[in-house]
């Protein structure tokens, strides 16, 4: 079975903004396979986890990894598994990524505290603990750092909280011409009618979302269809996130439709980077990384 799978599978209109805008849709691809399809692919740090977690990758030679091993020239980083924001060490990371042209996208990221938080105290020291987030992904070139929308409380007061957290770091960030993407991550967030009031009761241009095809289990009970939620956040997107899990012997993705889904993504206009996340169990990291990718380019193609 895998190596079958492995064959077939703003707040401102400023210059600098409008330059993050551009590239977030229209990183188009640049080699030979990829040439006809209407998204870029970039790698989901996130995918390789277990192997950063463990101590067999490091943040710095990921970018590395990704290119030499997967043949993937564009990556999306997660907070956690930087040693530093400092910007001696981004400054590390920027120079290696730039000797061996791999694009920065976007940070991830996580456990700076919750923008939803109801204590209004606790909701302020969220917002500035991701500020040293926008300054990174600034230096970097990304175009958007993601963030959650999570809190305790009712599903009107997260929403109130989440809202005016986005607000104030997205007029904090586009001033370094960064975006402010919410994923839909659990909770309330991964009800997409929710989460796009929330971002339109931001009234602000750089916040937007990370639609990930996986996603949508908003508790234990609830699950929201994951192809209306895609066809919802559609519009407001600034990139997607490509969740995979198990593949079939024929490459495609037994979860989920990943040709119906691309469907949606294409007929909203979207042209930017879709990143790779797997999250399977019957494949290795790296495997699961190129059956996620073959299966991109299978159905992006198909398309």
């Amino acid at each position: 079975m895998k190596s079958a799978a492995l064959a077939a599978a703003g707040i401102s209109t400023g210059s600098a903004l409008q330059a993050k805008e551009k590239d977030a849709q229209s990183g188009m691809a640049l080699f030979s396979k990829e040439n006809d399809l209407f998204f870029s692919i970039s790698l989901a740090q996130w995918s390789l986890n277990k192997a950063l977690f463990g101590g067999e990758l490091d943040n710095l030679d990921f970018p590395a990894y990704a290119k030499n091993k997967f043949d993937i020239h564009a990556v999306e980083y997660v907070n956690q598994f930087f040693k530093s924001a400092e910007k001696s060490y981004i400054s590390e990371l920027l120079k290696r990524t730039e000797d061996i042209d791999v694009k920065n996208v976007l940070i991830m990221v996580d456990q700076e505290g919750n923008p939803g938080e109801v204590d209004d105290a606790k909701r302020k020291q969220a917002v500035e603990n991701h500020y040293k987030w926008v300054e990174a992904a600034q230096m970097l070139g990304c175009h958007s750092i993601r963030v959650n929308a999570g809190g305790q409380g009712t599903e009107e007061e997260v929403a109130f909280s989440a809202t005016k957290s986005l607000r104030e770091l997205s007029q904090f960030a586009a001033d370094y011409g960064i975006n402010v993407i919410v994923e839909n991550h659990g909770g309330f967030s991964s009800r997409a009618s929710w989460l796009v009031s929330v971002i339109r009761n931001t009234g602000v241009i750089n916040c937007g979302v990370l639609p990930d095809f996986g996603n949508f289990r908003v508790s234990r009970t609830e699950n929201y269809d994951l192809y209306l939620g895609m066809k919802e956040l559609m519009p407001l997107a600034k990139g997607v996130s490509a969740k995979s899990h198990e593949f079939d012997e024929e490459g495609n993705e037994t979860t989920k439709d990943f040709y119906r889904i691309l469907k949606i993504v294409k007929d909203s206009g979207f042209r930017g980077y879709i990143g790779i996340e797997y999250e399977g169990r019957t494949l290795s990291q790296d495997d699961g990384i190129m059956a996620t990718k073959n299966l991109l380019i299978k159905a992006g193609q198909a398309i």
